[in-house]
């Protein structure tokens, strides 16, 4: 066995990437449901669900508890897309792109088509800068979390107890 290898640390990749889209929709999807809350937004935490569920029963606690998983389910399949196609991309940069892109998607293209979020002109400057902010920061969370993984795992050094 090569000396390099002796001991060396592993994550598997894909149980990571489950745990960092997990926590990424637990804290970004609380962000969220502060934001609105203290009506920096108008878009619901439940916005990725409007299309099947009544608006009234999302701003209920139940609607908010249900609309937060589903942000939790999206920001772990969001993690997986990352893993897949950007991976080895080593700056913070890259994530806040990312971020960008889901904004602009959900946002400008997506969102509003399916019922999920209002067209663009018609929401408010707050609500826009907010929730772009929030995607900003949400993809910077995957994708510099991801990619510090990554390389950090080639370059672990073992632990060791005396």
């Amino acid at each position: 066995m090569n000396e390099k290898n002796v001991g060396e640390l592993k994550t598997n990749r894909w149980l990571f990437v489950l745990y960092i889209g997990f926590f990424a929709g637990l804290i970004w999807g609380a962000m969220k449901i502060i934001e609105h809350y203290f009506k920096f937004t108008n878009i619901v935490v439940g916005f990725l669900v409007e299309p099947f569920f009544k608006h009234d029963f999302l701003l209920t606690w139940q609607g908010v508890l249900v609309g937060w998983g589903f942000f939790t389910v999206f920001s772990i399949i969001a993690a997986f897309i990352y893993m897949v196609t950007m991976w080895k991309l080593q700056s913070a940069w890259w994530g806040i792109g990312y971020g960008a892109l889901w904004w602009a998607a959900i946002y400008l293209l997506i969102g509003p088509l399916a019922g999920m979020t209002y067209w663009i002109t018609d929401l408010d400057l707050n609500s826009i800068l907010t929730d772009l902010c929030l995607f900003l920061v949400w993809g910077m969370f995957i994708g510099y979390s991801i990619a510090i993984e990554y390389t950090d795992t080639r370059t672990r050094q073992p632990i060791h107890k005396t």
